[in-house]
């Protein structure tokens, strides 16, 4: 898979290559910018129906206010292609959540996922679609980065689409010997079941892969959302926040060590 960065982005600073992997910035540099904070979104060349994802990542932006990192997947004519939301959260989150969004007519069952992750809504229609997040805080944000990340497997096919997290030690050796085998894996953080309710073939087709990091934004900007936490609330309103702390964003990064991908031959 194929992911090309910009010669601006490179001299700027905010996306290289080294032999850790990708590395995915911003800046947090320059204070009071005046068309705005630089970040990074990058996305696959190529789209993609179904399949096996894995990505092993170090380091992702941590539970800072006013951040929202995504690793996610996505289809033309949004929301009719579906999208996918393998790593997502905002601002002093600490669990991380998944999510599925669609057009109408598509709701699904947690059948599989593991018995402690929470079931937030069933029906996918978008822009609030349909989520489940995990209980454990070692799969987001600050507590992913304090164990050195992890392996996140996404399995789509045209019945479920599941989400697997394996800290860096715990990470199965199918996987690690380039042979996954996700029936050995046991109950998924997250598993979105279709079927009667959701043809899923119908929802999600094309999907590009992306990596991006917003700040504040309808929804970690939102006053719903930022007025809500006591953390953010006291800090004044979110895009004076970002645009006057930029030192606060250092640790607003992905590193990506790689990012492996299986399909079954056609036919």
């Amino acid at each position: 898979m194929c992911f090309a960065l910009s010669d601006l982005v490179k001299s700027q600073g905010l996306a290289r290559v080294s032999g850790n992997g990708i590395y995915l910035g911003v800046d947090y540099k320059t204070e009071n910018p005046p068309n705005g904070r630089k970040s990074v979104r990058i996305h696959s060349q190529k789209s993609f129906t179904h399949g096996l994802f894995i990505a092993d990542i170090t380091h992702m932006p941590g539970s800072i206010p006013g951040v929202w990192p995504a690793f996610w997947m996505f289809g033309p004519d949004w929301p009719f292609s579906g999208e996918i939301d393998i790593i997502e959260g905002v601002n002093t989150q600490t669990h991380n959540g998944m999510y599925l969004h669609t057009g109408p007519g598509c709701i699904v069952n947690n059948e599989g996922s593991d018995q402690s992750t929470l079931q937030i809504g069933d029906d996918c229609n978008a822009p609030g679609g349909c989520g489940q997040i995990t209980s454990r805080s070692q799969n987001y944000g600050n507590g992913f980065n304090s164990v050195k990340g992890g392996v996140y497997a996404t399995e789509w096919t045209s019945e479920y689409i599941a989400v697997w997290f394996f800290q860096r030690g715990s990470v199965p050796s199918d996987i690690r010997t380039g042979h996954p085998d996700p029936t050995s894996w046991g109950p998924a953080a997250a598993r979105f079941n279709g079927g009667d309710g959701c043809h899923l073939d119908d929802h999600f087709k094309e999907h590009r892969i992306v990596f991006d990091t917003t700040f504040c934004g309808d929804w970690a900007g939102s006053p719903g959302i930022w007025d809500s936490n006591p953390e953010t609330a006291a800090l004044g309103d979110c895009k004076t926040y970002i645009a006057s702390n930029p030192s606060h964003l250092r640790e607003a990064y992905w590193l990506i060590k790689s990012i492996e991908i299986y399909q079954k031959p056609r036919g």
